[in-house]
């Protein structure tokens, strides 16, 4: 007799996504007399109800996910929204969403300004874009576990003064030698070594010069050192440290009288600046380069790239206080999705 049963020789899977159906909550509320009092008592709707119809959190945590992570364009998410969602919106109410969600999300934002400001090692960063076609700027403040971006329309230090009134007092702050930067009070500061070797090789290989072969060996080696040192080593620096401390004193204290002028000001820049360029040697946490900023920054270019410009100040600005909230999270192994939903149970100052 044979066997009834099958036997199973290969299995396969296909993932799919069925199609979006898109769910009405409707609030009723209702009213009734009370047959001994004679008192009328009619129920209330739920708070954060304003209209007769509106969008709910989902849809604005979306909204803010779409356009400030995925650097979607208004046009492009309207359409997106009507394909996917079967959702019809218009650009006015993308914007409308956006204000929404970046007003609820303005006292998270000035908590995250708190503990940046409070950090022991605080990268920083700036590049330009343009809003409403003047040239614009965003700063950017971060470290392992938070990101704070912040738009301007100055590059000078006002805008970290007005931000940072008070600096960064606990903190080794790293940076690039932007004046405004280098102005920045903070406990310490050290410089993008990634920034210096790129001059020095440029030095090498347009002018000859020998001394930027040595300034470029010797940051090389004190980056090599970093991986080396261990925890002990920060409460009492090893010889190693010490020695190319003394070769950093010896390469600055040269004659460069008789150099090219744009390696005279580089020799300048660094002597004034001596304090700041071996700083990461002596502080676990610090790193020789400001890469991380340079990352956090990078949205921007992304986001002008595929938008050409922020179309006014205040759409910068929540740009910025939702990127930085999204960064955050990121940094935080966080659903970013999540978090941006959460913001609509804040209620706005």
């Amino acid at each position: 007799m044979q066997n009834e049963h099958s036997a199973i020789c290969e299995r396969k899977q296909e993932v799919v996504i069925p199609p979006v159906q898109v769910q009405y909550v409707e609030h009723r509320s209702h009213s009734k007399q009370c047959p001994h009092c004679g008192i009328t008592c009619t129920g209330e709707l739920p708070e954060h109800l304003h209209a007769p119809i509106q969008y709910g959190a989902s849809v604005s945590a979306l909204v803010s996910y779409l356009t400030a992570y995925q650097h979607i364009p208004f046009n492009r998410l309207a359409i997106l929204f009507k394909d996917v969602f079967k959702i019809p919106i218009s650009e006015g109410s993308i914007n409308n969403l956006l204000d929404r969600t970046a007003k609820k999300a303005r006292s998270v934002y000035d908590i995250l300004i708190g503990k940046i400001q409070q950090s022991r090692v605080v990268g920083s960063d700036e590049t330009g874009c343009p809003v409403n076609g003047k040239k614009g700027w965003f700063y950017t403040w971060q470290n392992k576990t938070i990101t704070v971006i912040a738009a301007s329309l100055n590059r000078g230090y006002q805008t970290i003064e007005t931000l940072f009134p008070n600096g960064f007092p606990k903190a080794v702050y790293v940076s690039d030698c932007l004046a405004a930067q280098l102005k920045t009070p903070a406990m310490l500061h050290q410089l993008c070594l990634a920034h210096l070797l790129r001059e020095l090789n440029n030095f090498e290989e347009a002018l000859y010069c020998t001394w930027s072969k040595k300034m470029k060996q010797l940051l090389l080696d004190a980056i090599a050192l970093k991986k080396q040192l261990t925890i002990n080593d920060y409460n009492e620096p090893p010889p190693s440290v010490t020695e190319l401390q003394t070769q950093l004193e010896s390469l600055l204290a040269v004659d460069y009288s008789t150099y090219h002028k744009k390696i005279k000001a580089f020799i300048k820049r660094l002597v004034k600046n001596k304090q700041s360029i071996l700083t990461f040697l002596y502080y676990e946490n610090v790193p020789a380069d400001n890469n991380g900023s340079e990352r956090a920054i990078r949205n921007i270019k992304v986001k002008a790239k595929v938008s050409g410009q922020f179309r006014s100040k205040r759409g910068a600005e929540r740009f910025a206080i939702l990127r930085s909230i999204i960064d955050t999270t990121n940094k935080n192994s966080q659903n970013i999705l999540y978090a941006l939903a959460a913001l609509e149970n804040i209620q706005p100052e």
